[in-house]
């Protein structure tokens, strides 16, 4: 191997490494998330990345729900309809609202780590279908169902099941 190629090697380590520590000592030092995908057909895509707090963790019915002190997040792609409200491209923060017979769902312009819910902050709001199912999860599971230009956000927290349509535009 050429003296060269080893200083480049040691020069390029050196300035990518500030740049990354941050980000991977922040993501050994916290929560485990999970993250769900929707992949649209025509290549764009929608994620939510959540932790997966175990059934422990009870939301209160009526209070925006921030799964282990952190809201789900959203990022998508495309621009996206939730209920009758335009989501645009960009990143959000989600919160479920628990209740007991129905759950609603809550896209939130808040994406400040750490930051307190506000409600003047939210985008969009739509009622969650919402059943009960026979076997309880044991965390919290969050996935997406895909037909054409729909995103069916599914969220599942013990026994309850809720479903919400994001639709491309």
């Amino acid at each position: 191997m050429s003296r060269t190629l080893v200083w480049r090697a040691v020069l390029t380590s050196m300035l990518w490494t500030p740049l990354w520590a941050p980000m991977l000592a922040a993501q050994a030092g916290g929560a485990p998330t999970s993250t769900t995908q929707c992949n649209l057909d025509d290549g764009r895509q929608v994620y939510v990345r959540y932790n997966p707090v175990s059934g422990k963790e009870k939301p209160v019915n009526g209070k925006p729900w921030a799964p282990g002190g952190a809201p789900m997040t959203l990022f998508t792609e495309a621009q996206l309809t939730l209920g009758s409200s335009v989501i645009p491209v960009g990143a959000y923060s989600v919160y479920p609202i628990p209740a007991k017979d129905h759950w609603t769902l809550v896209v939130n312009k808040g994406v400040t780590p750490g930051a307190a819910y506000d409600e003047k902050q939210d985008i969009a709001r739509a009622q969650m279908e919402t059943a009960q199912v026979d076997q309880a999860s044991a965390a919290l599971e969050v996935a997406f169902a895909h037909v054409g230009a729909r995103c069916t956000l599914r969220i599942y927290m013990g026994k309850a099941a809720s479903f919400a349509d994001f639709t491309a535009k």
